[in-house]
């Protein structure tokens, strides 16, 4: 660990000590920050993994549905029927803050020509299990969207703590120790200048006691 190169004077560990406190109060507001981004990383993720098995639960029975209507309609006819997509979807983004952290927050919106039951083929040459699978999809893409947005905002928490928690090491184990052992080295050189201060006082004042009395001894 590089050292501080300071001047040993009293303003100097003045400046110091004020850097110090400084950055312990720093660091303790980091750690505070880092532990709620964690309390709040362990929740997105929990709600994560409950939607991300809802929705994997409910792709499992698209693909049913699907394959079922290929299997009675043909995979030709299949692609023929939704070739040409009747609904259109509009997702709106606005933004909450975290601990400073802005996270998206998503709004899907499904329209369609005749309502949220429209569908963009004829229903002589399709079969019911066709329908069924749509209306499962449809019913999984707002999760589709939670899902993304709770993946983005996991994936920024999990960012800002990384950065915090180096922050938080660099005060811990650089700056604060570096600063306390350049308080340590100014006092130390100080206590030394000071006792050298004290032993040259008492040199001069047995000196001039010597010389008084010296004086005096001539005189007498």
């Amino acid at each position: 660990m590089a050292e501080l190169r300071v001047n040993p004077t009293k303003m100097e560990l003045k400046k110091l000590q004020l850097r110090y406190n400084t950055a312990r109060r720093g660091h303790k507001l980091l750690k505070d920050k880092r532990d709620e981004l964690m309390r709040q990383f362990i929740e997105v993720v929990r709600e994560y993994k409950l939607l991300r098995t809802r929705v994997e639960e409910a792709f499992g029975g698209v693909y049913e549905s699907f394959s079922a209507a290929e299997a009675l309609t043909g995979s030709k006819m299949l692609q023929e029927a939704l070739i040409l997509p009747k609904k259109e979807g509009t997702l709106h983004v606005d933004y909450r803050d975290i601990m400073s952290v802005t996270v998206p927050v998503f709004n899907f919106d499904l329209m369609g020509e005749n309502g949220a039951e429209s569908y963009n083929y004829g229903f002589a040459f399709t079969s019911g299990e066709l329908d069924s699978s749509l209306a499962k999809l449809s019913g999984v893409l707002k999760d589709m969207v939670m899902l993304a947005q709770y993946e983005k905002t996991a994936q920024m928490l999990a960012e800002e703590i990384e950065r915090t928690r180096r922050r938080v090491n660099a005060l811990e184990y650089i700056m604060m120790p570096r600063y306390l052992e350049a308080i340590r080295r100014i006092k130390t050189k100080l206590e030394e200048n000071e006792r050298g201060n004290i032993t040259r006082l008492m040199k001069v004042k047995d000196i001039m006691l010597e010389k008084r009395y010296g004086q005096t001894s001539e005189q007498g």
